[in-house]
């Protein structure tokens, strides 16, 4: 009977961490759509749609034979399949602690074309020396997954982030 107190404890405990105390989630909702995951990931991390703005996507998805230096052009069936989708996970559309902050931080009348742009990732990621991000194994703060081990999950609490050549963030504040 204490062993199944207990494991409800640890599950009641973890579930809990991931949501602030009206039951919504701490970090972003994490990528869960088919078609993005096939078409975007096959090139670079799954970037959760609550990390941007509908704006932001939109202008992406406009824009896709120029995507940063790539032509990741697609068919028009699935540009317009991928915008429905970003734009209803969006930041303003999400539920998440981090992407109210998210779309709070962010200026009027302003397209943010890239993650890095957005002034509260900026503020989150401004302790950070510019020698461990511009490392050959990070390289930008584009690429979350390379420190934020729970990325793919949507998870972006500094306990879970381990800096290349430096270690994990939380125990050098």
């Amino acid at each position: 009977m204490k062993k199944i107190v207990l494991f409800l404890s640890c599950i009641l405990a973890l579930n809990l961490s991931a949501r602030d105390f009206r039951g919504n989630r701490k970090d972003f909702e994490p990528a869960n759509n088919e078609l993005y995951k096939k078409e975007c990931t096959s090139c670079h991390f799954s970037y959760s749609p609550a990390m941007l703005p509908a704006n932001s996507w939109n202008y992406m998805m406009d824009n896709l034979s120029n995507h940063y230096g790539t032509d990741a052009s697609l068919d028009e069936e699935s540009v317009r399949s991928l915008k429905e989708y970003l734009q209803a996970h969006s930041s303003e559309n999400s539920n998440s602690k981090r992407s109210r902050k998210i779309t709070a931080s962010l200026e009027p009348n302003v397209l943010y074309t890239s993650i890095t742009q957005i002034p509260y990732l900026q503020k989150k990621h401004r302790k950070i020396e510019k020698n461990l991000i511009m490392q050959k194994e990070v390289k930008s703060l584009a690429r979350c997954a390379a420190c934020h081990k729970d990325a793919d999950k949507g998870i972006f609490d500094d306990k879970t982030v381990n800096i290349p050549n430096y270690g994990p963030w939380n125990n050098k504040k």
